[in-house]
């Protein structure tokens, strides 16, 4: 016998309210999403690693949108053509944020600019990527000199700012990675994006009731400095050529260079070159009433990774057998 009329009428009417609430839902979020703050003129935002990729493209980004941008750059040149590229507006100041000395300088510079205003926006964007391969092939000075940047470059960066930030009641944006949620190799890099990411939760909810918000950014895979392979190659033959014999032997004669080329070709499919879908969430993170905690770029971070990070560990173990090569040495199992 089939359900009663009164039970299938009341099951329609049930799904059907169930869909016009998530329809209800999804639009209200879309317009809280939309509304933005005011008076970008009189906004400073202090944006770190501004030389190329993300930085430099905020820099100029949120200078056409009116605000006051101090952008931090590690090299002359750097800072010279940022400025070239810029209006008067946009100021330059050259920062190593591995230094505490030079942080200091730059919120003396800073608070100058700002004066009684404090700081509207932190953007921690600055990093490196190299050294990053096998684990067995790295030494201890390997990770750290991607710690150094990418995870105590930024602690040491937000706390010295944090006063300024408190004034103005504004943003910190941290640029971490999918790779802070899955750790698909070995060396500082996937350390330090899983550090910026526990390090943003810390301090979002130790200054929100002091007004400041905090957004992580977790990019996919885009063609920056950091996912340039001349770079990244040559380190890798750098750390295979300095491996005792008997660890090459270990992996085969022929596993750098299979190494190689499959990173290669992973990095040919996932690459972005539109480095803006990153700089519009970052900018939104600056500009919206209501910033995201997270916000993820790419195709690849929103469809496949972010996805996979939820999955048991062995669907991801799986996946990197498949994408890497294996050791051809001799092996006990």
């Amino acid at each position: 016998m089939g359900a009663p009329v009164e039970e299938v009428i009341l099951s329609h009417l049930a799904l059907t309210c169930a869909l016009l609430l998530a329809i209800l839902a999804a639009i209200r979020w879309y317009i809280r999403d939309s509304y933005k703050v005011d008076g970008f003129n009189q906004k400073h935002v202090f944006v770190t690693g501004c030389d190329s990729g993300f930085g430099n493209l905020l820099a100029r980004q949120l200078d056409e949108r009116g605000f006051h941008v101090i952008a931090a750059c590690l090299t002359e040149k750097g800072a010279a053509d940022l400025a070239a590229s810029a209006s008067s507006r946009l100021k330059t100041f050259l920062l190593n944020v591995t230094d505490s000395a030079s942080i200091r300088k730059a919120v003396e510079f800073v608070s100058k600019e700002v004066k009684e205003r404090g700081l509207w926006g932190l953007v921690n964007n600055a990093g490196r990527s190299i050294p990053i391969g096998p684990t067995e092939w790295m030494h201890l000075e390997d990770f750290t000199k991607v710690l150094d940047v990418n995870l105590i470059g930024v602690i040491d960066v937000t706390l010295q700012f944090l006063p300024l930030l408190k004034k103005a009641q504004g943003r910190v944006v941290n640029v971490a990675s999918v790779l802070g949620r899955l750790s698909l190799t070995g060396g500082g890099y996937c350390i330090s994006k899983w550090g910026v990411e526990a390090f943003s939760d810390c301090t979002r909810r130790n200054m929100q009731q002091f007004g400041i918000k905090v957004s992580i950014i977790e990019p996919g895979f885009f063609k920056t400095a950091v996912t340039q392979l001349d770079l990244i190659e040559g380190d890798l033959k750098r750390l295979w050529n300095r491996l005792p014999q008997d660890v090459k032997d270990s992996y085969g004669a022929t596993y750098i260079d299979d190494y190689m080329k499959s990173q290669d070709i992973c990095m040919q499919i996932l690459c972005s070159s539109d480095i803006s879908k990153v700089t519009w969430c970052m900018e939104h993170a600056l500009t919206a009433r209501f910033p995201r905690t997270r916000y993820s770029a790419g195709w690849d971070a929103k469809l496949f990774w972010i996805p996979l990070s939820y999955l048991p560990s062995f669907v991801s173990d799986f996946l990197m057998t498949v994408l890497l090569p294996l050791p051809k040495g001799d092996r006990k199992v």
